[in-house]
């Protein structure tokens, strides 16, 4: 093992209780074990993720709930999925590691050893062990991860630019990836919501060649920085003439591709209801709640609805490769002390954040 300095260092933001505000906890640093890899956090991203997790589960709609503590979540816990560090300290079995680089941390880590897991699919691991949501995540000074395996080395990328990739950016890649690429390149996407995985899913849909995204929002400001962003319109959700104004906008009345990054019961029922024959939407969003939609209309539309959950390590070091290639707009950020880190969640609660916001120790 090797380290570079030693004494009581970490600071960490942490989830003492759900919904109350995080605390500051000093620790021992961290002595890695075995594949272990202690690194100092240069950045680390507040997602909406983290937000669930501070409420403490998610709306199932009829007054049912997912209660996260009986999934595995236990406080106090350090939350923080986006991260971005250096490395400081490695376990006997870790191999070697540059320690002036910077490595993108891959987050969703599942058990290792299940069928889904040596398949590559640790995100849909039964049993998983995700940084920030089930180990201590980036809302901290230095962070552990398991192997070397799940570091991505991001080059001379700005690690604040570079740590939404994590989870927006690969949320967002892995969703397009289950579209059909022809369909993509040739027809318009529609895209609920212009938080930051809207805005980053236009980024991916332009570099891999697609025809372009209409994007949904209720709020004029996001709405702005999704035509910013590069797309072909962008239409308020308060419209009562939704559907019309959505085909209006994309020249079409066929709509094959639907995102739902929202994940509320009006948007996925939007959605669903814009679908052509054979189109499909994939919901992304957690707001929660319940859609009532008509079975009938599964068969009779062909339609396809499917959920999709961040992505895989194999997708995550594809995104970035597309990201070194260069084309790629950088995203709104704004950059946070993390001594801010419950302001800057409480802001993001508010929907009062534009894009990302990163948090810099």
């Amino acid at each position: 093992m090797r380290e570079h300095r030693n004494g009581k260092e970490m600071k960490c933001y942490c989830i003492t209780g759900f919904k109350s505000p995080l605390q500051m906890i000093e620790k021992d640093d961290f002595t890695p074990q075995g594949t272990q890899v202690v690194l100092d956090v240069k950045a680390a991203g507040v997602c909406h993720s983290d937000l669930h997790l501070w409420e403490g589960g998610y709306d199932l709609g009829q007054g049912k709930r997912l209660e996260l503590k009986d999934r595995g979540v236990s406080l106090p816990l350090t939350p923080g999925h986006e991260t971005v560090g250096t490395v400081r300290a490695m376990g006997p079995d870790a191999g070697q590691l540059d320690t002036q680089k910077n490595y993108l941390i891959y987050p969703w880590i599942g058990c290792g050893s299940c069928v889904v897991c040596q398949r590559g699919e640790e995100n849909l691991c039964a049993a998983p062990a995700c940084l920030g949501i089930h180990r201590d995540g980036g809302y901290a000074t230095q962070i552990v991860v398991p192997h070397p395996r799940y570091l991505v080395d991001i080059g001379d990328l700005d690690p604040v630019q570079a740590a939404p990739y994590a989870c927006s950016g690969l949320t967002t890649y892995s969703a397009l990836r289950k579209f059909d690429l022809a369909v993509l390149q040739n027809e318009p996407v529609i895209i609920f919501g212009a938080g930051g995985l809207g805005l980053m899913c236009l980024q991916w849909l332009h570099a891999m060649g697609g025809k372009g995204a209409v994007v949904v929002d209720l709020d004029p400001a996001k709405r702005e920085a999704a035509l910013q962003a590069g797309a072909l319109a962008a239409v308020d959700g308060n419209s009562p003439t939704l559907i019309q104004d959505i085909q209006a906008a994309a020249g079409t009345r066929t709509i094959w591709s639907v995102i739902d990054y929202v994940g509320a019961p009006s948007t996925a029922t939007q959605a669903f209801n814009l679908l052509a024959k054979g189109g499909k939407l994939v919901i992304i969003g957690l707001f929660g709640g319940q859609s009532e939609w008509s079975l009938a209309l599964f068969p009779l539309k062909a339609a396809t609805v499917q959920g999709s959950y961040v992505g895989n390590l194999a997708e995550l070091q594809e995104l970035m490769a597309l990201v070194r290639q260069g084309g790629i707009r950088p995203i709104p950020v704004s950059r946070h002390p993390l001594a801010q880190a419950d302001q800057t969640l409480m802001a993001l609660h508010a929907g009062k954040v534009i894009g990302r916001a990163v948090l810099t120790p």
